[in-house]
């Protein structure tokens, strides 16, 4: 009897520090949750609650101080809009624009990084700075470096005889001032992106291929091109999403309305002018939300041709 009833103490006290374990490993638990509080305060100030502001207030017309309710004619106004029309055209333009040029160009600069042996490290931060360059500050330069005037570019334009276009004066050109900016701007990441995932690419398959009697460029054809599908998809899509959010570079360069003649100003700079220009925060919430819908589809459709290829 003595026995047993040792036998049960020592069971209860084996049950009770298991408990005890638990609960200071709850404990534990608990003061790391704790550490996550102010994130998730930010989270839910900065992120979800202007989400549902801006929702809310795309129904109502308001300047920021009197609000009243105005159902979809805030959606209205801005689809039977030129501007806005106007703006989602040069957002197409330039994007189209910059992702033809700027995704064969870095795939080419990854592959010619990739095939030397030596300096790739320095090849890599040199094409690699531009993207980590603040745009606001790669655009005033840019403004400076394609005046009309002043620029460098025509400059050299000008010393070899070719025609100097006026650039950001010129609406004929002043896209493709922008377009010569976000290559510039965003070609050091697809270099990293495409040549990441070149040498991740097994080295047994060349060498199979040069067995086979295949020359370098069928390798890359053939080898090279299909495994980077998968690059090439998600290069395609942030690209995408990027380029339709755009703002910063054409706000510095063109102001809210895209100077000159609306000919740069973008969905985002739309929203910007409609909103903290002339006060009509409700206009501006329906064509954030309508630019949400635009970028939804975009992602879906490029997300569809992707695995199409693949």
């Amino acid at each position: 009897m003595a026995k047993n009833h040792m036998e049960i103490n020592a069971n209860s006290d084996t049950i009770t520090g298991v408990k005890l374990t638990r609960l200071k490993n709850k404990r534990s638990q608990l003061v790391w949750y704790i550490f996550l509080i102010p994130s998730f305060l930010g989270i839910l100030l900065f992120m979800v609650y202007p989400i549902f502001e801006s929702l809310r207030l795309s129904f109502y017309q308001s300047n920021g101080t009197i609000e009243n309710f105005n159902g979809l004619n805030n959606f209205k106004t801005v689809l039977t809009s030129g501007p806005f029309w106007n703006s989602v055209w040069n957002t197409f333009y330039i994007g189209i624009f910059q992702i033809l040029i700027t995704i064969p160009l870095g795939f080419i600069f990854a592959t010619l990084i990739n095939s030397t042996p030596r300096g790739q490290s320095f090849f890599k931060v040199i094409y690699f700075l531009p993207n980590v360059t603040s745009i606001v500050a790669a655009a005033i330069i840019f403004a400076f470096v394609l005046h009309p005037e002043m620029g460098i570019v025509n400059y050299a334009l000008e010393a070899v005889g070719l025609p100097t276009p006026k650039w950001l004066a010129d609406p004929s050109t002043s896209k493709w001032a922008v377009i010569l900016l976000a290559v510039w701007h965003w070609i050091g990441f697809v270099i990293i992106i495409c040549l990441a995932n070149l040498q991740a690419i097994s080295p047994d398959m060349y060498e199979a291929a040069k067995i086979d009697g295949a020359s370098g460029i069928q390798q890359w054809l053939f080898i090279t091109i299909p495994n980077m599908a998968g690059t090439f998809a998600f290069l395609l899509i942030t690209g995408w999403i990027g380029a339709l959010q755009r703002f910063n570079e054409v706000y510095v360069l063109g102001g809210p309305n895209g100077s000159p003649a609306r000919s740069i100003q973008t969905m985002g700079a739309f929203i910007y002018e409609r909103g903290f220009t002339g006060f009509e925060f409700g206009v501006a919430s329906a064509a954030t939300y309508i630019m949400f819908m635009i970028i939804l589809v975009f992602t879906f459709l490029n997300l569809k041709i992707s695995k199409m290829k693949l």
